[in-house]
C-alpha cells in the first residue's frame, strides 16, 4: 500500500500561498511571496535534502505541476531536486485534459477521489504532495493523507491560502520526527492516527 505524505511550507497562521517567490501565486492579491526564502540555511536544505533522498513518486495538482514542469527539467541533472523529480512518475490531478511534456508523467482525472484511492492500494513508493493547495484540499476532505510532514516558518501572513480550509477531516496525528533550524524553522513530521479524541481537565 503506497502512502499520500503532503510536504507544506506554512506560516504560522497555517499560509501556504507562494512560499518560493514574488510572482509564484498572486491569487486574491496575495503580496509576500517568497515569504520563506530569508529563513533558509544550512541546516534546513540538509533536511529537505534527506527528504529528497528517498523513493518517491510526485502527486501533484495541474498549476503546481505546471510550475515544476516549467523549471525542472531544465537544471542540471545531478541538482539534488532536480535529479528524483524528474526520474519520479508524476500523478497529475486535473479537471481538464492537458498534454504532460514533462517525462513519466500520468494524468488522473474523472473520479479523482475513487482513482487516488486504487492508487493508494498499489505496491510502490509513497506518494509526495508538493504545493498543490487545491488538491490538498480534496485529500484532506476525503481522508486520504497518511503523513504531514511540515516546514513551519516564524511569520505570520495574516491572509492567503491556507494548509488547512474549511471542510479538512477532523483526525488524529502523532509527532514522528521534529527538529528546529538555527533560524527558527520547525521541522515537524506527524502520521494520522486516527479519530480525534476528546475530554476534560475536570
Amino acid at each position: 500500500m503506497r502512502k499520500i505524505v503532503v510536504l507544506s511550507f506554512i506560516s504560522l497562521d497555517g499560509v501556504m500561498q507562494a512560499p518560493g517567490g514574488p510572482e509564484e501565486d498572486t491569487s486574491g492579491g496575495f503580496q509576500y511571496g517568497g515569504w520563506t526564502v530569508p529563513y533558509f540555511d544550512e541546516f534546513s536544505g540538509n533536511v529537505m535534502g534527506e527528504q529528497m533522498n528517498m523513493p518517491f513518486d510526485l502527486l501533484l495538482g495541474r498549476k503546481t505541476y505546471d510550475i515544476f514542469a516549467g523549471y525542472w527539467p531544465k537544471q542540471d541533472p545531478a541538482h539534488p531536486v532536480a535529479a528524483p523529480f524528474n526520474k519520479a512518475t508524476k500523478y497529475v490531478v486535473s479537471a481538464s485534459s492537458p498534454e504532460l511534456a514533462w517525462e513519466n508523467s500520468v494524468l488522473v482525472e474523472g473520479d479523482v477521489v475513487a482513482k487516488l484511492q486504487e492508487l493508494k492500494q498499489q505496491d510502490g513508493s509513497m506518494l509526495q504532495v508538493h504545493g498543490s493547495g487545491n488538491l490538498i484540499q480534496t485529500l484532506l476532505q476525503n481522508d486520504l493523507v497518511d503523513e504531514l510532514w511540515l516546514k513551519i516558518f516564524p511569520v505570520t501572513l495574516g491572509s492567503g491560502k491556507r494548509l488547512f480550509a474549511e471542510g479538512t477531516m477532523p483526525a488524529a496525528f502523532e509527532l514522528m520526527e521534529s527538529k528546529i533550524s538555527p533560524r527558527g524553522v520547525i521541522f515537524a513530521n506527524y502520521k494520522k492516527v486516527g479519530d480525534v479524541k476528546t475530554g476534560s481537565f475536570a
